[in-house]
């Protein structure tokens, strides 16, 4: 892990002195002091990352722009929404743009937020995604310097929804990014966030990416997440969630592309009436490692949750699936639900999958259930011998 280390004195040393910098430096050395994690922790039992250890990513201190402009222009989103573009972990300001937001919404770059308001900025990082969390949280904070701010004023519906791009250029040398999203959300507000990473086709990066939400009393925030990187890109994320009384949080996400693809979400549900919703539908082919891990956190009574996540492996990829719900001693009468789904293309594909439930209050309705199977050579043959060709016949069988 030295270049990680050479990196880092490289980044922090022009650094004014101040908090940033001291909790930069404190994250870094946790991040030395826990190192890589390896199959013998219990969280990473099934995902090596014995290979991030060993590449020497570099920070970008540029881009191409043309690039960058191509390569949104054929894979970005057509969407009516305030727009935050990422280029190799950099600002775009060409490509972002941020005109038209209400009086009582706050949207801004993260970079500018620790530059003009950092006493508000620090209060809001490392609050739920401290150094302390995992050793990739450690290390984005780090390396924090880009990411977005967003502070929703009460009873404020953000009039269209954020869209932040994250592109991925850097074909020459393998670079890394560590954005972070901060979120405010005031009561009764509501945020529509959707993330979209895209990687060149031949981008060999590591992006690792943190999310931190507030979200007040009878809010909500409606997230979605498309990861479009290229096939040998290396991409961790983790979003750390706490919910007032009566919050809701909805989490969508698909997963089409990624080398190796590691997921973290938390929910803290803190008050009556909190309720998350989260689903996901993840493709694997060739030799993709695609890993999701969620926790709930029942830590209020009348709460509920709701997780259905899909997979579909094809080749020899590998598959995690690992989502534990907590229901704490009194949070009585909560709902939660757990579903999984896999589906195996392959005799080479896995999957692991292993929903929990750690249940310490007597009225509940919880239920947890992971399935694995693969297409119905019956189904396969009965479409065949109806003129369907074979790999028409098992797209059919697949959706």
């Amino acid at each position: 892990m030295k270049h990680y280390a050479q990196a880092f004195d490289a980044f922090n040393k022009n650094a004014e002195d101040g908090w940033l910098k001291s909790q930069r430096i404190a994250a870094f050395a946790r991040f030395e002091h826990l190192g890589f994690p390896t199959p013998s922790v219990e969280y990473w039992k099934y995902t090596d990352t014995k290979a991030l250890a060993k590449r020497e990513f570099k920070l970008a201190t540029g881009y191409d722009q043309q690039a960058a402009a191509e390569l949104i222009k054929a894979k970005g989103l057509k969407l009516d929404a305030h727009r935050l573009v990422f280029v190799d972990g950099l600002l775009s300001s060409e490509l972002s743009n941020l005109e038209g937001l209400q009086d009582a919404v706050v949207i801004e770059p993260l970079s500018q937020a620790l530059a003009t308001e950092l006493e508000l900025t620090s209060g809001m990082m490392g609050r739920l995604a401290g150094i302390d969390v995992d050793v990739f949280t450690a290390l984005n904070f780090a390396f924090v310097s880009e990411g977005v701010v967003v502070r929703v004023g009460a009873n404020q519906k953000v009039n269209k929804p954020l869209l932040v791009t994250y592109l991925s250029t850097a074909t020459e040398e393998e670079v890394m990014s560590h954005p972070r999203i901060l979120i405010a959300a005031g009561a009764s507000s509501e945020l529509q966030l959707i993330e979209h990473f895209i990687g060149a086709d031949e981008a060999k990066n590591f992006t690792n990416r943190v999310v931190e939400g507030v979200i007040e009393r009878n809010a909500k925030i409606h997230h979605t997440l498309l990861q479009q990187p290229s096939d040998k890109e290396w991409w961790v994320g983790r979003i750390q969630i706490e919910q007032k009384r009566d919050s809701r949080y909805t989490s969508h996400q698909m997963n089409l592309g990624g080398k190796l693809v590691r997921d973290d979400l938390v929910c803290d549900l803190n008050g009556e009436g909190a309720e998350c919703d989260f689903s996901g539908l993840l493709f694997g082919r060739n030799r993709q490692h695609m890993d999701i891990h969620t926790l709930v956190n029942h830590n209020a009574p009348l709460t509920n949750s709701y997780e259905t996540y899909k997979t579909i492996l094809n080749d020899r990829s590998q598959g995690v699936f690992n989502s534990k719900v907590i229901v704490k001693k009194d949070s009585q009468k909560i709902h939660a639900v757990q579903n999984n789904a896999n589906l195996l293309l392959s005799d080479q594909a896995q999957i692991n999958a292993k929903p929990e439930l750690e249940i310490y209050a007597d009225d509940v309705k919880c239920a947890h259930g992971a399935t694995t199977g693969q297409l119905d050579r019956d189904a396969l043959f009965y479409l065949m011998a109806r003129g369907i060709g074979e790999e028409e016949a098992r797209g059919l069988l697949t959706l």
